[in-house]
């Protein structure tokens, strides 16, 4: 390694650990690589060890670079915004493919709508929208929505919302209005006017106005709090606090809803595999497991988990003693089951979540789909997970998926699967032990304490 990449690599020791952009220069002081990292000291001195193969669209920098400066960032997202903004008005020689190759993702904001959704897309519209990008990952815009999502609770769903259309009244908003992720236009449960000013604070964000921002809320949070509206302050009080609180790590991001007994050690990585070997346009965010438990065709009952961003999420949990009345029948147990749960969906009143998994294998998924086929609405993926062979059944697909037992789409299918079974089964004790007390004390016997 030459002497100047090694004073290079000497001064990159000295940078924070931190998130922030990096700016590589040439001889003459011009820009000519624009980067952001979560860990600016590892990062930028990665860039001058002796083993590093730089990516194609960066061959020949290492040769131009003579110094670097760095801008630290208080997140990760703020790293992200930052970068393209630099790349944008400096247009560095490096970067030149990010300017010009359409197929780099953009945020695009739907401001022609009454209730603007918040994408990310590689097909922007050119009209009604804002738009932001284009970013240099995919994975990192969309990780950086989810945590802007907690804080300004836009809307990510495609439907056709339109503030005169009484029949919101009706409908079930999806899980990301319990866990606060979503203010649920979709189900009349917040105003036109209030929605948009949730979206203007998130553009000001965008535009890298945090500070400018958080002094506004605080001052409309204490004007709220004069005029006795509580809850108006109270949201903005945890606004601030969650844009605040930004500043943790990014893969942080799902925590906040995290239970310890979760084993599957990537939720993140498990989704992104699902959404490559399901062939889906995005990775899925909210999941729904389902079991039938029984003993000899007695007491049998079935059960709901959910999990939103690969962790459980326990207020979505629900059970189903089956009422059908047909004995040993997991079939159509199956099928009450999912039609008790979806019927609401089925009739558009909801949304269903982006995979509904079910607990066997190919009779398993035609009873389900057939249950399915009774609605007018059609859930978007529907999967079964069968034991010991654990092969995942597709529906519209002629033939099992069968994945290595190490694949993080699969752990993650059994972890939901097997979370199921272990719920269904605690109902499933606790109405035979009812059943047993009733009958000791209907035969006089005294039932132990």
């Amino acid at each position: 390694m030459d002497d100047r990449l090694e004073k290079l690599a000497e001064k990159a020791k000295g940078l924070p650990r931190a998130p922030g952009v990096y700016l590589m220069k040439d001889d003459k002081g011009r820009v000519i690589y624009v980067g952001k990292s979560a860990f600016l000291r590892d990062r930028v001195g990665s860039y001058f060890q002796p083993s590093t193969r730089l990516e194609h669209k960066k061959v020949g920098m290492l040769d131009e670079v003579v110094d670097f400066e760095v801008l630290q960032t208080d997140t990760e997202v703020e790293a992200l915004l930052a970068e393209n903004r630099l790349i944008k008005d400096i247009q560095p020689k490096f970067n030149a493919r990010l300017l010009d190759d359409k197929t780099f993702p953009y945020l695009m904001i739907t401001m022609d709508e009454d209730f603007p959704g918040v994408y990310v897309t590689r097909e922007p519209r050119t009209h009604g929208v804002k738009l932001y990008g284009p970013f240099t990952s995919v994975g990192g815009l969309k990780d950086a929505l989810v945590m802007l999502q907690k804080v300004f609770r836009f809307r990510t769903c495609n439907l056709d919302i339109t503030e005169g259309d009484d029949r919101r009244r009706f409908f079930r908003p999806c899980l990301l209005h319990p866990i606060k992720q979503c203010t649920a236009p979709c189900g009349a449960r917040i105003s036109k006017e209030a929605y948009r000013e949730d979206i203007y604070r998130f553009i000001e964000f965008l535009e890298g106005g945090k500070k400018r921002l958080l002094g506004q809320m605080e001052k409309q949070m204490i004007e709220a709090a004069k005029d006795l509206h509580f809850e108006k302050a109270a949201r903005l009080r945890d606004e601030i606090k969650m844009l605040t609180a930004l500043g943790a790590r990014a893969e942080k991001g799902s925590e906040a809803f995290w239970q310890p007994e979760a084993f599957v050690t990537n939720p993140k990585e498990g989704l992104e595999k699902l959404q490559d070997v399901l062939q889906m346009p995005n990775p899925p965010r909210v999941i729904e497991g389902f079991d039938i438990a029984h003993l000899q065709g007695g007491e049998m009952v079935g059960s709901k988990v959910c999990f939103i961003d690969g962790a459980p999420f326990k207020d979505q949990y629900r059970r189903y003693k089956i009422k059908h009345g047909q004995g040993n029948n997991d079939y159509l147990s199956l099928q009450e089951v999912v039609t008790r749960r979806y019927r609401e969906a089925g009739a558009a009143h909801e949304l269903y979540p982006d995979i509904i998994l079910i607990d066997g294998g190919l009779g398993q998924l035609h009873a389900a789909l057939e249950a399915f086929g009774q609605m007018d609405v059609k859930p978007p993926m529907v999967v079964a997970l069968a034991k010991k062979e654990e092969l995942i059944y597709v529906q519209a697909r002629s033939a099992p998926l069968h994945l290595s037992r190490n694949h993080a789409g699969l752990r993650l299918l059994q972890y939901i699967r097997d979370e199921a079974h272990r719920f269904a089964q605690h109902y499933h004790h606790i109405l035979r032990r009812k059943a047993q007390i009733e009958q000791q004390v209907k035969e006089g016997r005294r039932p132990p304490t």
